[in-house]
């Protein structure tokens, strides 16, 4: 059911944090809600019979030998810095360094979050039965943070002929900016996802024109080609015939033309492993679409502002998508079986991700 889905959004798009986080070397993840009540035991200072405070004291004492002293313990933050210090001393090597005319992060993920917010309120003027889960999303000032930062969760659906399973509007402060689509399965219309990570003065940035039904692109060998019906039978039709649906409808060279025109401006970008490279998930390998786009660059203004314009005109084609209904299905097995390859994704890409936490 839709309730269903949308209580996995914040599971899933929380759980995404941790896994960002952890894959680009942060120590830790931690979402608190402020303002919650807590209680500690107080401990009375113990002198044991060696001469050494009880270290189950949680206050600091001084003694003139230091064996016998409880230092104060380091904030997280203190934490979190001595963990990025250590091992950079003279006999390591020195920490990357970053590039010149880095942007702020706090105000590129502002930017980002300003522009999202426009374009999910663009989305609901165009699908009216569009409406918020108050159940399912949190405000900035409802107290939930990750790494110290604001989160904010806004999701929505719109269940019925405008097909639309769940939006997630995901947020945190000076560190993510996500927005997520997904189809119900009353049309072909690709999911669409899209994701901007920033960390250590580099921006990482993640969009997928996910397509509906399986084409096998993951199969697809170094020359591009694909299997054909010798090896995988009378499914090799099928595959075909999904990949052509996909790229005459929507992965046209407009698009195409838009991503590449967009990524070869970019500055000191590098390409993340894609299609065909085995840095990838299982699940990223089955269900990551053709034109996805994976990379890393520094965090520039002239970065931040690109990537803010091609988010932008993409999920404004998705939308001229959504609203155009020469892309529903005719009830039959085109349903049917997009129903079981979507259903399948949606519980790997929950339970993926759930396993990161």
């Amino acid at each position: 059911s839709s309730l269903a889905l949308l209580t996995m959004v914040l599971s899933s798009s929380l759980a995404l944090v941790a896994l960002l986080l952890s894959s680009y070397n942060v120590d830790a993840f931690t979402v608190v809600r402020s303002g919650s009540s807590s209680s500690a035991v107080a401990l009375n200072q113990h002198i044991g019979s060696g001469g050494m405070a009880d270290t189950r004291n949680p206050d600091t004492i001084q003694h003139e030998d230091p064996r016998k002293s409880i230092s104060a313990a380091p904030s997280f933050e203190e934490y979190l810095k001595q963990r990025a210090n250590e091992g950079t001393t003279a006999a390591t090597a020195p920490p990357k360094p970053i590039a010149e005319g880095d942007f702020d992060a706090t105000a590129a993920i502002s930017a980002m979050e300003t522009s999202q917010t426009k374009t999910v309120g663009d989305i609901a003027s165009a699908i009216p039965d569009l409406a918020p889960k108050p159940d399912q999303s949190y405000a900035k000032n409802d107290g939930f943070t990750a790494m110290g930062n604001a989160v904010s969760l806004q999701a929505s659906d719109a269940p019925g002929p405008a097909n639309v399973a769940w939006i997630s509007d995901l947020s945190v402060d000076g560190a993510l900016s996500s927005l997520t689509i997904f189809n119900g399965p009353l049309s072909d219309v690709p999911h669409l996802i899209q994701r901007c990570f920033i960390n250590e003065g580099m921006l990482h940035f993640f969009l997928d024109v996910r397509p509906r039904a399986y084409g096998a692109h993951d199969l697809r060998d170094a020359d591009g080609n694909y299997p054909g019906p010798e090896t995988l039978g009378r499914k090799a039709f099928e595959y075909s015939g999904a990949r052509k649906d996909y790229d005459t409808k929507f992965g046209t060279e407009e698009l195409i033309s838009l991503l590449d025109d967009t990524v070869a401006k970019l500055e000191g970008v590098t390409k993340n492993p894609g299609l065909g490279d085995e840095g990838l998930s299982e699940l990223e390998k089955v269900t990551l679409g053709p034109l996805a786009v994976d990379i890393s660059m520094p965090l520039t203004s002239g970065n931040v502002d690109s990537i803010i314009g091609l988010r932008e005109k993409v999920a404004s084609m998705w939308l001229g998508w959504a609203t155009d209904d020469s892309h529903a299905h005719r009830p039959g097995a085109p349903v049917n079986s997009q129903y079981v390859y979507d259903t399948k994704y949606r519980v790997c890409y929950h339970d993926d991700f759930r396993s990161c936490i």
